[in-house]
């Protein structure tokens, strides 16, 4: 398996490889410049071109210069360059294509072109110009070049000047069209993250509006109707917001149960299942764990047996969806588990509220946040309480859950922004859509070959590649970022696997899912070029 990467030269080493194919093409293989000892040719436009490479590994396999700046090597050439050209013309000029010989029958010329098309249309050039040696003309007329003025020659060599215009290369290459579908559709960023999520433009408008005092009683009214509204969600009997993340939510929940007998259970199958653990920790909480590895399901078998074991056991604590993975724990079997044993259950739902039906009824505790799967900004830690909270002088202000829910969740300064968002956000929430999406972008990921985690237990909101060694997660991601398309990849626990994450929390257009699966198609043929293709 061969990898291949297209980009723009930006550093001193791909340069000097750049002088050095330079040199093999112009000087020995055409003979257009006189050889010399350092076998390195730099072309006398070098500080003004724009140089696009193909690399394979750390080697320059391929490049194609381009330059707006007048005079043209053409103008050099031809008499009246203008008057050969159409009025509107916009040109550029195409210069020193070169692609190593024994590439020259692979993919990496066309992947090249179509960067150079990407490039040209971006800056506004609507026409190409080029000197193309006499030996490749058919070549360039099957892209759409046009032949114009008289044949020129430099050193031994025979060129035909030649004109590309977009509606030529349109007709002649479908090149042309992806590129455009590129361009006109990926300008503004679109978010597959867990957070922040791409939000409704509703949501995105609601925010902006003016801020309210959180001491106003239109601010009170419309948080008391959020809170509702929450409940109505979940099946909570309460629920109250805070300023802050899921990493505040959860820091509350701990400081809550300091107050209960016993000790806990916390499971951990994932990044934010550890999190617990060191939430627990920090809280100095006596409990018990089980811990697998990443992905790796915990049986309800096993729960019941630590049960069994430790009789000392009065809750358990559990992320519902593990976001690092998009596992999903089988919530109503736990909940039916925990209510046979008399242990009280509590989850962290960052990432299962808004994308998955839930039922928090029976819970002694759960938490969640604005954005994720509510498809709001984030900054609002929600935490549901089945019992009403009493505030307790031992817990620090801002961790007393009893102060919050004595107070209609506003014991200190409040964002309307927010509130306001998230209020709006819970009218566009729909989880047939996620699920609809997820499984057809499940389908698509599985016929391209890529490998997906947690195929039989996971959450459609987020979907996760496991990458082959031949292709960093580091690297897919990037290009899709270079492409406004957000992708979540650059965590440490997912560089580390090598995984890249699809989140479909939030609100997706259908043509947006179009544009990435697109751009996945592309960036896999670009990464990653057969050895038998070549």
């Amino acid at each position: 398996m061969m990898e291949f990467i297209y980009k723009i030269a930006t550093n001193q080493d791909e340069h000097d490889q750049i002088y050095q194919l330079n040199y093999k093409t112009f000087v020995e293989e055409i003979p257009q410049h006189a050889q010399n000892e350092q076998q390195r040719l730099i072309d006398r436009f070098d500080d003004e071109n724009t140089y696009m490479i193909a690399k394979r590994n750390d080697e320059v396999v391929g490049m194609i210069a381009v330059r707006g700046t007048r005079p043209f090597s053409l103008d050099l050439k031809l008499d009246d360059l203008d008057e050969l050209l159409p009025k509107e013309a916009r040109p550029c000029e195409i210069r020193l294509l070169s692609v190593k010989e024994n590439l020259r029958k692979s993919p990496v010329f066309y992947k090249l072109s179509e960067l150079l098309v990407s490039y040209c249309l971006e800056h506004g050039y609507n026409m190409a110009l080029i000197s193309g040696v006499e030996n490749q003309i058919p070549l360039y007329k099957k892209m759409g070049f046009i032949p114009f003025g008289k044949m020129v020659r430099t050193g031994k060599a025979r060129f035909q000047p030649m004109y590309l215009t977009k509606e030529q290369f349109e007709s002649s290459t479908k090149m042309f069209k992806r590129a455009m579908t590129r361009i006109s559709k990926s300008k503004k960023p679109v978010s597959f993250l867990p957070g922040p999520v791409q939000m409704h433009p509703a949501v995105e408008e609601a925010f902006t509006l003016p801020s309210v005092s959180h001491r106003d009683q239109v601010f009170a009214a419309e948080c008391k109707e959020v809170q509702k509204r929450l409940c109505r969600l979940t099946g909570a009997n309460y629920a109250d917001l805070a300023v802050g993340t899921g990493t505040l939510a959860n820091d509350i929940v701990a400081a809550q149960l300091q107050s209960l007998s016993g000790s806990g259970l916390i499971l951990a199958t994932g990044e934010f299942g550890y999190r617990l653990i060191n939430h627990a920790s920090r809280f100095h909480l006596k409990f018990h764990t089980i811990e697998k590895d990443w992905n790796e399901p915990i049986n309800l078998g096993e729960i019941r047996q630590m049960l069994l074991s430790n009789p000392d056991i009065t809750w358990i604590w559990t992320v519902h969806c593990e976001t690092s993975t998009g596992y999903v724990y089988d919530l109503a079997a736990l909940e039916s588990l925990c209510h046979a044993a008399e242990v009280e259950l509590c989850v962290d739902a960052c990432s299962s509220i808004g994308v998955i039906p839930v039922s928090f009824q029976n819970l002694l505790f759960a938490t969640s946040v604005s954005g994720k799967g509510l498809g709001s900004y984030p900054g609002l830690a929600i935490i549901f309480h089945r019992d009403p909270i009493k505030s307790n002088p031992n817990i620090p202000r801002y961790l007393d859950l009893g102060l919050y829910h004595g107070s209609n969740s506003v014991p200190f300064t409040h964002s309307s922004n927010l509130v306001k968002a998230l209020h709006v956000a819970m009218d566009h929430l729909n989880f047939l859509i996620i699920e609809k999406n997820a499984a057809s972008l499940r389908i698509f990921l599985k016929k391209e070959n890529y490998l997906l985690a947690g195929d039989d237990f996971y959450s459609p909101g987020i979907i996760t590649i496991q990458l082959p060694a031949s292709l960093s997660s580091r690297k897919l991601g990037d290009y899709l970022k270079q492409k406004n398309i957000f992708t979540s990849y650059e965590s440490h626990y997912l560089l580390k696997k090598n995984w890249l994450q699809i989140s479909l929390m939030g609100h997706h257009s259908e043509e947006e899912l179009q544009i990435l699966q697109k751009e996945l198609v592309f960036a896999k043929e670009a990464f990653t070029v057969k050895s038998e293709v070549l």
